[in-house]
């Protein structure tokens, strides 16, 4: 006996339901917002803006913005990390290589570098997706301290309290 094939439209969306233990989509309308309260600030002239802050797995995705020029931080990833650079340039100290506008980075695990933005940046802005930790250490791998989705979320929650938008503003964000 031969199967029915229904036919139908291929805009038709999926007719099944979804597993009750799904998590919600993540859709952050404007990811380079007009609020400068969304920016969380993480030193002089340094801030994130948090897109998806994944405590269930361990990674994070950010905005970082810089609007300095000078030494960011020193840092090793034990996981890889992707980024997309959306306006300006920057590098690391350890490599030849520059990131400019449009410029995809991957950096493999096991990685240590220096992040650096020349003087002739006004403002950086770069899409980072960070895997686990990222240790800080100084130039001989000693490390002086760390950070990873939770410290981030916890990051959030403060700046966002201070700045009026609530500690629950991040919620959207963590999955």
């Amino acid at each position: 006996m031969a199967e029915t094939v229904e036919k139908y439209s291929p805009m038709t969306p999926y007719q099944l339901p979804f597993p009750k233990e799904a998590q919600k989509e993540v859709v952050v309308p404007m990811a380079i917002p007009e609020d400068e309260r969304v920016w969380v600030p993480q030193a002089d002239n340094v801030s994130f803006r948090p897109l998806c802050l994944n405590a269930s797995q361990g990674y994070w995705m950010n905005l970082l913005r810089v609007r300095k020029s000078g030494v960011l931080s020193r840092h090793r990833h034990p996981q890889g990390v992707h980024g997309m650079v959306l306006k300006g340039r920057w590098k690391y100290l350890e490599h030849e290589w520059t990131a400019t506008e449009g410029s995809y980075v991957y950096e493999p695990p096991g990685e240590t570098h220096t992040l650096y933005v020349p003087e002739d940046v006004e403002e950086m802005i770069t899409y980072f997706q960070v895997n686990g930790v990222m240790f800080y250490c100084d130039p001989y791998g000693n490390y002086t301290g760390y950070e990873d989705v939770f410290t981030k979320i916890d990051m959030c929650r403060k700046h966002y309290t201070e700045v009026g938008l609530g500690a629950d503003y991040v919620d959207q964000f963590i999955r």
